[in-house]
């Protein structure tokens, strides 16, 4: 059985979820599409806003289901399987929009930490909408804001018709998370190739980094922030698993995401490795080719990351 691709959507109050959303809906893309929405508030409001093209929408409404002592998503997810198995709804996708004071953190770890829901659904990737009129004061003052652009696997820069002027933005994004790419999206409208199939949680070799053009401006305090470490020297695979048992241990409640492609000493073969938090994975990807050079990348992105600790580490893993 083919699992259900699951798509997240999160970005701050105001910043166009519900709009795109209503476009992914609305598109010819032939997708049978389940929503979960989470309101504040006792009354759900948009059913009315997002239309019915879709096949079934469950509204949580009793608490935010950023809240990882909430069974609410989980519960919710288990009862569209019921109604799938049991032929009373009928979809292949789900899309998951958060309201925007949500951490994707908990959200993202219900399906890895649940037997039933990591089989019958796969987490195809996280996208979060960024309002290009408000984003900078957003950024400043809520962490959430950061870590929303944090775990992103997409960016979606709304409202560029109103802000024509990103370009400081878009390299603060970029510093928060460098390996998201960023897309300019306006009213929703946007192919929607760049937000299905991202395999942003498939162990894989994509791992492009944007390294923005730093100017002479002043930086803004982000607590998010990312982390690219890159070493020519191969390293032994015991050593490199103490390192990022040592950072879990330490630092595992600011980790955001973490993804890496590894030279390991006496190995033919390419290591990667992606993190959640907690949730941590490695697998043997293809050989090196005979003329590429055997060059390690590791992106890590979360809150207030002792940078040079990190670097430190790594750099001790060469090989003399």
């Amino acid at each position: 059985m083919k699992p259900i691709s699951v798509t997240i959507l999160t970005g701050f109050l105001g910043a166009g979820k519900t709009t795109l959303l209503r476009h992914i809906l609305q598109a010819d893309h032939g997708h049978k599409i389940a929503v979960i929405e989470n309101e504040f508030g006792e009354v759900p409001i948009d059913n009315a806003l997002i239309g019915d093209r879709a096949t079934q929408i469950t509204t949580l409404s009793n608490g935010c289901i950023c809240c990882s002592r909430s069974n609410e998503l989980e519960n919710a997810l288990l009862d569209l399987l019921d109604g799938l198995d049991s032929g009373n709804i009928n979809f292949d996708r789900l899309v998951i929009e958060c309201t925007g004071m949500a951490d994707p953190g908990p959200i993202t770890q219900t399906f890895f930490s649940h037997e039933v829901l990591c089989e019958r659904f796969l987490l195809d990737g996280i996208i979060t909408l960024v309002d290009a009129v408000h984003a900078d004061k957003q950024l400043n003052d809520f962490a959430i804001a950061q870590a929303q652009v944090g775990y992103a696997d997409r960016i979606l820069l709304t409202k560029t018709d109103i802000q024509p002027d990103h370009e400081a933005l878009t390299e603060r994004l970029q510093r928060i998370n460098a390996r998201a790419p960023i897309y300019p999206v306006i009213h929703g409208d946007i192919n929607l190739d760049l937000l299905f199939n991202v395999q942003g949680f498939l162990l894989d070799s994509q791992l492009k980094v944007s390294q923005p053009t730093f100017r002479f401006t002043p930086k803004q305090s982000n607590e998010v922030g990312s982390i690219v470490v890159e070493f020519d020297y191969p390293v032994e695979l015991m050593a490199v698993s103490q390192v990022m048992e040592e950072l879990l241990l330490g630092f595992a409640d600011n980790l955001l995401r973490y993804k890496g492609i590894l030279s390991i000493k006496d190995e033919p073969k390419r290591l990667l490795f992606q993190g959640v938090q907690r949730l941590y994975s490695a697998d043997w990807d293809r050989d090196w080719q005979q003329n590429e050079p055997r060059r390690s990348v590791l992106v890590f992105i979360g809150v207030n990351l002792p940078e040079q600790q990190i670097r430190e580490k790594f750099a001790q893993l060469q090989i003399n």
